[in-house]
Formats: C-alpha cells, structure tokens, sequence
C-alpha cells in the first residue's frame, strides 16, 4: 500500500474509532504513532531510533507552547465560576417576566437567557442543562410543545460555544494560525443574527399555531409590586419618573411609608430613582462611545500591534525564509541518512507545517468616520430616544419592578461580559489577559450573590482542570496526527483531487461546509476543528476565500454538530434532565428545524460578507 493510501486509511480509522468511543486525543496520538513508525521505518533500524518518537516530542512541544491556549483554562474558569454560583434563576424569571405579553413568552425568554447565560459561560452542557431544570418543567406544565421546548433549549444553549468569547474561537485560532480577536470581531454580528434568526421562527411558529404555546395565566404574568411602592404610587403619582423626582426634591411624604416597620430612606429613594435612570444613561452612554470612537478618537499614525498570536501554520503555507528545510528536518528528527518515501516527502511536508509563525494585528491608520456615519447616527440616536421617551411614558409600579428585577440580576453579569469583550476588541489587552478580567470578575458576582462556597470553588476548579487537559491532550494528538498525515501525503492527495474537479469558489465552499455540516453527524466539534478543518485550509487560498469568512462559516456550521443525531450532545445533556415521559425522538424533533436555520444564516452569511468582514476590517484594517 502506497504512502498516500496509508495516510486516506488513517483519516478514515479515525473517525470509525472516535465513533466506537475511544478517547479522541489517544485516538489521535496512538493512530498518529502506528502510522508514523511504518512512515520513518528504515530496514536494519532499531525500533528506539524511529524518528517518529522525535516527532511525537517536538509535536507536544510545539503544542503546550502555544501561547493562544493560556486563554482557555481562564475563560473556562469563569464559565464554571458562574454555572457553580447559580446566578441564572433569577435572571429567568426577570426576562420571563420582560417579555410575558410576547407570544410563546417562556420560549422567548428561555432563548435570551440560553444566549446570554451563553456568552458569559461559553459553556454548551452546563447552559442547556440548566435550562432544562429551570426552564423546561415550566413550559410543558404550561402546555407548550415538547419539541418547541426542547428545540429553543438545545439550540440556544449551542451559541454559548459560538457568540465570543468563545473557546471554539480560541481553538481554531490556535490551529489555523489566525487572529484571535480578529475571529472575535468577525463572529459576533454573525452570531447574534442566528439568535435572531431563532427568535423569529419561535414568534412565528408560535403566531401561526397558537395551541404549541398557551398564554400563560394570569396568575404567572402578574407582577409584583412591593406594598410601599403601591403606597409610594398613589401619594405622587402613576408615573414612576416624575414621581420619584417629586420625592427626590420634596421627600417628607415619602419619608412616613413604613418598609418592613420602619420609615422609607432617603438612599432609598434615590437608589431607586437610578434604576429609572439606568436605561437612559446606558442609551446615552452607548451614543457617545460610538460618537468618540468614531469620530473624537483618533488613531495613532503609526499601527499599534493589540496582540501577537503564536500558532501552527496552517498546512499550504510555506515557511519563511528564517526558517530552512535543514532545521526543520532537525526539529522532526529527520537525519541525513533517512531513506523511503517519508524523506521524499518530508522538505515538502515541513514547509507546509513545520514553522511558527506570529501574526500581528494592528489598528487602522487615522481615518474619519465611515461614509454616511452621520447620517446612521442620528437616525439610531433619534430612534433609541423615541424608544426610551416612549418608555418613560408608559413607565408605571409594574414596569419598574420588571426594570429593577433586571438590573439587579442582568445588569452586572452584563457589565462584565461587556468589558471582558470590549478590552478584547479594542485592543486594550489581549485575549489572555481579558480572559483573567473575566475570571476574577466571575469570582467576585458569585461572592456578592453570596452563592459560591469553598465546595463548589473546588467543583469549578477540578471541572477548568478537565476541560483544558482535554484540550490541551487534542492539541498534542492533533499535532502528531496531522504531521504524520501530510507526510505520508494523504493532504497533498486530498489537495490534488479538490483541485483537479476544477471547482468555482461557491463550488468550492459548499463542498467544504457541507463535508463539515455531514461530519458534524458523528462527530463533536473538537474532532472536526482539530483534525478534518486543517485538511482544508490550505485549499481555500486556491480559491482566493477570507479566511476569517471561512473560519467563520465553520464556527456556525459547526452549531450543527451539537444539533445532530446521533451524536447530538444537546440533546443528551437534556435528556438527562428531563422527565421521564420526554423521548429523546422527540428532543431530536424539536432540534430538526434549528439545523435548517444554521443552513439558512450560512448562505446569508456568504451572499452578504459583510456581516462578517466589516466590523474586523474596521477595528483592525486591512
């Protein structure tokens, strides 16, 4: 059997294996050693001097030196800090009572808390198991649906992995050698549009057929209103702004309402005078950071890198000229004595990918602001302020006991997912050093919530160890896996085979997103990131695609592979939380429809690339 066969043989065990239940990254690394013996294999050799041994250290090598992965184990920290802390249950019931008068409102606001519980999380198991207790009991004693249950609840808890910061980013930025916060950037517009691309199909589906989601009653819809602000109500007046104003410059009749057997403090009033507030200084606040940004903020002339990343180059590029074959050979272990296919093949191979590289991403040079700026801003400023004015006026006890229940339980897991994100993209620091900003930041909601003890410290702690050894144990296999796969020349086969069917770009594309979306079947999103994605990198420059469109296109491609049978991880993780007479047939029912709006957002995508490109283009040039 030829070299090249060998290695088609490999790819393919792989995923038999990883389908049978082995543990993938010793999957990776035991195929990647078998087959890297019989490619290094020279007759009269001991078996001690195979070079694949060298390989197999300077892969792993290579790998835990990956500065990217310093990242993982702090946002998988925060994750866990937050899931352990249970600061979810009174957001739900805050959202669930937003949005009471909105068709199918549980479903609604089980999705918004999925997606928002999500990104501060970036936790798939851990968001859509606790939806499922929180979440799915209520639904179906209200008489909604199981599979419109079911589907709002395993899809949402999906985007957790997809809208930043996501560790699904990190890990293929470390293997496709890009830009961390550039994907950052690229992924958020796309994956907030699949969000509301959900949110449209629950309202629709719920307004075309009402009976798959009751009303609820009105025992479950009613706010509320706590006795001194009744009281509070009818001394000033129906309106909550204008009398806590009143209360703010005149305070003696609202000094004389008892709370709990003594007088209502003035801090009283006006700490709740600033939860009105708080949506128009947030409005307010918003405008002119874009204002400043945009318009006052002016860049540095010349480009300031905001971070450097070092990655594996993804196989197809050459190395540079710092870097020569001969070295390469030495890092693999090859000597100038080896023979057979496997020295034929290696300069090739180790010029694809045996080098490091560093990837700067620098910010725009001084510019103004982008063509009609000015007319976009005022026509959002106009509008958001119609909204809060319109807001303001209907503004009543029961709106501001939803808007305080808000603020106090959306608000400041808000603020921290806000700044985590923030100091990524405008390059105040890197992603590793936002990461620990998140981290202590999750410690320090879950110590005022007054929810986490020493135990479940220790509970998150262990879980981050596990997930990132996970991680980083792929990592080695992967890199063990794909070396030995080029050089026994199965990717320059692959290459060779793509390139001769003569495909267009769009041909190009769909060939490999679909191959993807069928992997996705089996196999889990690590699995395809870390092995079959680096098959086609180095095929995309031949078809002049982004790479950050691409990589992009993957990232939502691959919510699929938590929402397809047979290895639909969703649903097992709510499986194991639901009731009993729930089948998991029907949990897959319920996530069919989702799948189809992960094709449909695709081809959005791709017919419109700005949703993708525009805003890393902007922040970051080029």
């Amino acid at each position: 059997m030829s070299d090249p066969a060998l290695g088609l043989l490999m790819l393919g065990l792989i995923v038999v294996v990883i389908i049978m239940g082995f543990p993938t990254a010793f999957t990776l690394m035991g195929l990647g050693m078998f087959f890297g013996f019989f490619a290094y294999y020279r007759a009269g050799e001991s078996w001690a001097d195979n070079h694949i041994f060298d390989l197999m250290v300077q892969r792993t090598y290579g790998a835990m030196t990956n500065d990217v992965l310093i990242s993982i184990p702090l946002f998988v920290l925060m994750g866990y800090v937050m899931e352990r802390g249970a600061l979810v249950d009174k957001m739900f019931y805050a959202i669930q009572l937003a949005f009471r008068r909105v068709p199918a409102a549980l479903a609604v606001a089980s999705l918004i808390v999925c997606t928002f519980w999500g990104i501060a999380s970036g936790l798939v198991g851990a968001v859509v198991v606790l939806m499922g207790v929180i979440a799915f009991n209520p639904m179906l004693k209200a008489g909604y649906d199981v599979k419109l249950a079911s589907g709002v609840i395993t899809a949402g808890g999906t985007l957790g992995i997809l809208i930043p910061p996501s560790v699904m980013i990190i890990v293929y930025a470390a293997v496709a050698g890009q830009s961390v916060v550039k994907l950052y950037a690229a992924a958020m517009f796309p994956s907030f549009f699949l969000a509301f691309l959900y949110l449209v199909y629950i309202i629709g589906w719920a307004l075309i057929n009402p009976k798959i989601a009751p009303k609820l009653p009105e025992s479950e819809t009613r706010v509320p209103i706590r006795p001194w602000v009744a009281e509070f109500r009818n001394l000033y007046s129906r309106k909550m702004l204008p009398a806590f104003l009143a209360a703010a410059v005149a305070p003696s009749k609202a000094l004389a309402i008892t709370v709990d057997g003594a007088r209502l403090g003035y801090s009283e009033i006006l700490r709740s005078l600033s939860f009105v507030l708080v949506p128009l200084v947030l409005t307010l606040g918003t405008l002119w950071s874009i204002w400043w940004y945009v318009v006052i903020h002016q860049q540095p002339d010349a480009p300031t890198a905001i971070e450097r990343v070092e990655a594996p180059v993804p196989l197809g590029q050459s190395a540079p000229a710092s870097a020569p074959v001969e070295e390469k050979l030495e890092e693999l272990g090859s000597s100038a004595q080896q023979s057979g296919p496997a020295r034929k093949a290696a300069p090739e191979v180790l010029q694809r990918m045996g080098n490091l590289q560093s990837e700067t991403v620098a910010a725009p040079s001084e510019s103004g602001p982008p063509e009609g700026f000015y007319l976009y801003f005022a026509f959002t400023a106009a509008v958001l302020l119609l909204l809060l004015f319109y807001y303001y006026w209907i503004m009543e006890a029961e709106q501001f006991e939803v808007l305080r229940l808000l603020i106090t339980s959306v608000m400041p897991l808000g603020i921290l997912t806000v700044v985590v994100l923030a100091v990524i993209l405008f390059g105040i620091t890197t992603a590793t050093e936002s990461a620990a900003v998140g981290a202590a930041g999750a410690f320090l909601l879950a110590f005022h919530a007054r929810t986490l003890n020493w135990k479940k410290t220790k509970e998150a702690v262990f879980l981050t160890l596990k997930t990132t050894s996970m991680v980083c144990w792929l990592f080695v296999g992967s890199a063990l896996f794909s070396a030995v796969f080029a050089i026994l020349g199965g990717q320059a086969l692959l290459e060779s085979w793509v390139l001769s069917l003569n495909l267009t770009t769009v041909q190009f594309m769909i060939l490999s997103q679909a191959i993807i979306f069928v992997l996705g079947w089996p196999l889990e999103w690590t699995e395809i990131i870390v092995i079959f994605v680096p098959i086609f990198l180095p095929m995309r420059k031949h078809f002049s695609v982004d790479p950050i469109l691409w990589g992009v296109l993957v990232f939502v491609n691959l919510q699929a592979a938590f929402l397809s049978p047979p290895v639909a991880m969703s649903a097992f993780y709510l499986k194991g939380v639901a009731p009993k007479h729930v089948t998991l047939n029907q949990i897959f029912a319920g996530m069919m429809p989702y799948m189809f709006i992960v094709i449909i957002c695709m081809v959005i995508m791709y017919m419109w690339p700005g949703m993708t490109l525009w805003l890393p283009r902007y922040l970051y040039g080029g």
